[in-house]
């Protein structure tokens, strides 16, 4: 990454929010405001305790948006997630009572700890933007982000995500433990009361979503389109990958680098900023095959070997 300082002042206040709560976590904030600019969502993976929720709190808090949240267990119904028609003896008729994901920011929480029919539940809405409850459409608010986290696969009472739900995500990440100095200034500002209660919204919806439209006005060059491709193209042939990555996953990665460039105040895209966000778009897109599992390869060293054997386009105004 290019080091911590943004450069864009719409986004600057927004990290600088984030980060008096989450220490020692800057990249991780950065990249969550890229799947927001780039009007994706985000699933946070990791062990319990690590701060996945608190992230979520502080960009929720950071941004004058209606904040829901899900907390996914073994007995959640869709219509749970998404809301259900109720009779109204007294008006003669339904009622529709929506459900959290009718908000701007919609945290699911341990969304793995729930069954795949109701984790498809948020599948419509994370793509068409919109949800259909008893034949009815009904079109969600603008701006829709969704911020999903999950303990590791290998925890008890947990559900693999189907792969087209994980291929909603256009970012999976990661936010690892603290180091010791991190942990001793987490220990020093919580020891009275947390960060997170002193936040205070700075950036508002009508803000957000005028910055996600001058998102898609970022310049990407044909030859770093190409160079897009040729990465996705590599992710279908090579010999360790049972699945590779879908167009959609393309787009994502084209997406992602326009925001990104954004951050960091410019209005056109890097190759080095696809070759930065290559592992955080594709590690979840793709699928190994079972001898390459069996060899012990990870699908984060066939990225890796996939961005290395790929050549990065050149061109004299990057």
């Amino acid at each position: 990454m290019q080091g911590i300082t943004v450069y864009n002042e719409k986004v600057e206040k927004v990290l600088t929010n984030i980060n008096k709560v989450m220490i020692g976590k800057e990249d991780v904030a950065t990249l969550s405001l890229v799947a927001l600019l780039a009007e994706g969502h985000v699933l946070l993976e990791d062990v319990p305790g690590v701060g996945k929720t608190m992230l979520v709190r502080a960009l929720a808090k950071s941004l004058d948006c209606d904040f829901r949240r899900v907390q996914f267990t073994p007995d959640l119904l869709p219509s749970d997630v998404t809301g259900i028609s109720i009779y109204n003896p007294k008006e003669l008729e339904f009622e529709f009572r929506p459900g959290p994901i009718l908000g701007n920011i919609v945290l699911a929480d341990e969304i793995n700890r729930t069954s795949p029919k109701t984790q498809s539940s948020l599948l419509e809405a994370m793509e068409e933007k919109n949800i259909t409850v008893d034949g009815n459409t009904i079109p969600l608010q603008k701006p829709f982000f969704v911020m999903a986290t999950q303990n590791p696969i290998e925890y008890e009472g947990t559900y693999p995500l189907p792969e087209a739900q994980l291929d909603r995500f256009i970012l999976k990440l990661k936010m690892g433990y603290p180091t010791f100095m991190e942990e001793l200034k987490i220990l020093e500002r919580t020891s009275r009361n947390h960060p997170i209660e002193g936040i205070q919204a700075v950036m508002t919806k009508e803000e957000l979503i005028q910055v996600q439209q001058e998102v898609k006005e970022v310049y990407i060059d044909k030859s770093i389109q190409e160079y897009i491709i040729h990465l996705v193209t590599k992710t279908r042939e090579d010999i360790a990958t049972y699945l590779g990555v879908s167009p959609r996953g393309a787009i994502a990665l084209m997406k992602a680098a326009k925001a990104y460039a954004y951050i960091y105040g410019r209005d056109y895209v890097l190759p080095d900023d696809v070759k930065f966000l290559v592992p955080f778009v594709f590690g979840h897109r793709i699928i190994l095959t079972s001898e390459a599992r069996y060899e012990g390869m990870t699908s984060e060293e066939v990225i890796s070997q996939i961005v290395k054997s790929t050549q990065i386009p050149i061109r004299k105004e990057f």
